[in-house]
């Protein structure tokens, strides 16, 4: 219910700021585990991927930010997880794995934080989706934020893997990755949802 009154309410508020737009969303399966793998440009990004969906979509989020009175209750209650600073700890490996296992949304920013100095790192979104079995969605964020310009998501189709399954070494992850990046990369210059 709160997940529902707030991205009703960041719907409304990004659709008059930013004129949010999104793209694609018939990509994104009606079932099962999904993991979104975005790039990243804004802390505005998680809403920006999540609000227009009709699934709850799932983050983590720096440990500091569930401290913050009332604003951790509000990201906790959304479905935001608390990961440290530093690096991901095994119990938010795992909680994210479980959440794709259990059939959920989850998104991430493969290219880490917007100063690519953390986050999962670029072969974490591969190492998720080969080790649950979920459907991956490239998706990219256009625009920049500025007030009452254009912002766009744009979801592309899902992206097999299927070649790496048998093999999930470093190097297959590299390749995973090279390909999940390639698309977000593609959508970002094209504004249209690859194939």
């Amino acid at each position: 219910m709160i997940y529902t009154f707030c991205s009703t309410l960041l719907r409304i508020i990004y659709t008059i700021l930013f004129r949010l737009e999104a793209v694609g969303r018939e990509n994104i399966p009606k079932e099962g585990g999904v993991l979104l793998c975005s790039n990243h440009i804004s802390n505005f990004d998680p809403p920006t991927v999540g609000i227009k969906l009709r699934r709850q979509v799932r983050f983590m989020a720096k440990s500091e930010l569930f401290e913050i009175p009332v604003f951790g209750r509000i990201i906790k209650a959304v479905g935001a997880f608390p990961v440290k600073r530093g690096g991901v700890s095994k119990e938010s490996i795992k909680t994210s794995l479980n959440i794709l296992r259990d059939g959920q949304v989850l998104g991430i920013f493969p290219s880490g934080s917007r100063h690519n100095d953390g986050g999962i790192g670029k072969k974490g979104a591969a190492s998720f989706a080969l080790r649950s079995g979920s459907t991956v969605i490239p998706t990219a964020i256009i625009g920049n934020y500025k007030v009452f310009r254009k912002m766009k998501v744009v979801y592309g189709a899902p992206v097999s893997l299927d070649e790496f399954k048998e093999d999930p070494s470093g190097e297959a992850l590299e390749k995973a990755t090279e390909k999940i990046m390639s698309k977000i990369n593609e959508m970002v210059q094209t504004g249209v949802p690859s194939k």
